[in-house]
């Protein structure tokens, strides 16, 4: 079956063309209320790719947002954060109704400026629609009242100082989406610890299963995809929640694998290495004394003495 391409939207302009709206007021940048965007094809998802970054506060949405797999049904106000590129799918089976503001800045608008680089460095842009950013009231205030500084400078005349003022303000609304995310890491205890528990699960069965030697080490992709999150969510939150990344939690795992294999069993190192998924024991001899200070021989005989075989 013949596949659809997503729709790209190259420019602003192009945007407001294809929702019908007037020719925006800086070529650069918009600032619009959602409850001027109804247009949308009924029914039919739409899979669509922007050339710019969109920063969408969102309420009262009456269609379903995916990104990937996930899909996410918008009941209270929620942040959501889509970087160039990314392919995201809206469905709604009547006309499109929602609240909120929607911002959009194409990347050009930030050339030669600090945000430029720093832009990139926002994890979140990556984030999947289900691990969109849960305002409190407060919450949505503070943003709101922002992105209506940000209107204002859009629809005064363009001087010296409008690339500088606009900036400022994107940057408090990335800044500010930055430490309520870290607060939504923290206060939604429940889903996240679940989350964890998982990956202990996961990490478990695929270091007792075959995979380790006929696969290697997980990955942090695998294990981001076996939990149903983005991979830089995943890291994001562990690092909140544990003060390690994904990766650091990998190697955790295997170095558990290994003291139970060097204290348990008369296989050489060369042997533990190659069930722990190593081509090269000196890989896994050098992993295993950055992680323990010491290398797997001495390991083995601190703790069961020197007269088991090497």
């Amino acid at each position: 079956m013949k596949s659809i391409q997503p729709l790209r939207i190259k420019t602003i302009t192009d945007y407001h063309k294809l929702m019908a709206l007037p020719k925006p007021e800086h070529p650069l940048v918009s600032v619009l209320n959602f409850e001027v965007i109804k247009r949308l094809s009924g029914g039919k998802p739409t899979s669509i790719i922007h050339d710019f970054y969109s920063i969408a506060l969102k309420r009262n949405f009456n269609g379903k947002m995916k990104y990937g797999q996930q899909e996410y049904d918008f009941d209270e106000g929620i942040l959501i954060f889509i970087s160039p590129g990314q392919v995201f799918t809206i469905e709604a089976d009547e006309e499109l109704q929602h609240s909120g503001w929607l911002l959009l800045v194409n990347p050009d608008f930030l050339w030669n400026t600090p945000l430029a680089k720093l832009i990139k460095q926002y994890e979140y842009f990556s984030y999947s629609v289900h691990e969109a950013l849960h305002l409190s009231e407060k919450e949505e205030a503070i943003i709101t009242g922002i992105i209506k500084n940000i209107e204002q400078e859009y629809h005064s005349p363009i001087d010296g100082f409008s690339q500088a003022v606009i900036i400022a303000q994107l940057e408090l609304i990335l800044t500010y989406a930055d430490r309520f995310y870290h607060r939504q890491f923290i206060t939604r205890k429940i889903t996240n610890h679940k989350l964890l528990n998982r990956l202990e699960a996961i990490l478990a069965d695929y270091f007792t299963s075959n995979d380790l030697a006929e696969k290697g080490l997980p990955t942090v992709q695998y294990i981001a995809e076996s939990l149903n999150v983005s991979p830089n969510y995943l890291s994001v939150l562990l690092k909140v929640l544990t003060g390690q990344s994904t990766q650091q939690h990998i190697h955790d795992k295997l170095i558990e694998k290994a003291k139970e294999k060097l204290s348990t069993t008369d296989l050489t190192v060369s042997e533990i290495a190659y069930e722990l998924g190593f081509e090269h024991s000196q890989s896994f001899s050098s992993l295993f004394k950055s992680k323990t200070n010491c290398s797997p021989l001495e390991f083995r005989n601190s703790f069961i003495g020197p007269s088991i075989r090497q």
